[in-house]
């Protein structure tokens, strides 16, 4: 039985004024599916995840993603999806806890899961209370990584998700995208980090000059029951 589909381009063409990031994409991502973005700087990966969450606006083709039409709507999606991207997207000033918080109470959540979010991408006691510009890049990331938790999105866009993480935090990396496609969401990811990203990912797809170059094969036809990743 076939998944159906969370992500339908045909043709997609994105501008960011008139400079054409995305130039004519094809790409379906199924249900539940992990999959992959590779491709040189530039090659619109970035661009592609920020199409997806309703950031960029596609001007020819069709689009879309969660059965919301991105073209007539893009805004409607943005409540279905998370995007972590290369920068944090946190308060500066508030502590991670708070960070955390914020994201429960906006998607009403119980607060108790915000707590439940930190410790489970290992943020200890003492770094809830301090303010994010105080904490390390990897430190960061780890508040990103439990906002995103918390959120519970349907579908989870990650640009980059291992950078600046010890061996440590990227294996979290991998455990949280296996959990999450475990859990009937849907991840697309950027990342440089291809061994480890490879063996996460359901397929991979090369992305050169805002086009899909290569898609390394046919959507699995079921997830249900695929295992976690260690």
């Amino acid at each position: 039985m076939p998944l159906d589909p969370v992500i339908q381009l045909h043709g997609a063409v994105a501008l960011l004024g008139q400079f054409p990031v995305l130039a004519g994409v094809d790409l379906e991502v199924g249900d539940g599916e992990r999959v992959l973005l590779r491709g040189p700087n530039g090659a619109g990966k970035t661009s592609l995840l920020r199409t997806c969450a309703g950031l960029i606006p596609v001007s020819s083709g069709s689009a879309t993603v969660l059965g919301h039409d991105l073209r007539a709507d893009r805004r409607s999606v943005r409540p279905l999806v998370g995007l972590m991207a290369h920068t944090t997207g946190l308060y500066d000033e508030l502590t991670a806890a708070d960070n955390v918080r914020f994201w429960a109470e906006a998607c009403r959540v119980d607060p108790a899961d915000a707590a439940g979010a930190m410790d489970r991408v290992g943020l200890a006691t003492r770094l809830r209370t301090v303010p994010v510009n105080r904490l390390s890049t990897g430190q960061r990331r780890r508040v990103s990584l439990a906002a995103m938790i918390v959120r519970r999105p349907r579908l989870w866009l990650l640009d980059e998700p291992h950078a600046g993480l010890d061996t440590v935090g990227r294996d979290l990396v991998d455990r949280l995208i296996g959990d999450a496609a475990a859990a009937g969401a849907t991840v697309l990811f950027a990342s440089h980090d291809l061994e480890r990203a490879d063996a996460v990912a359901d397929r991979t797809v090369s992305i050169v000059g805002g086009a899909v170059a290569e898609d390394t094969g046919p959507r699995p036809a079921d997830r249900t029951g695929a295992d976690d990743v260690a």
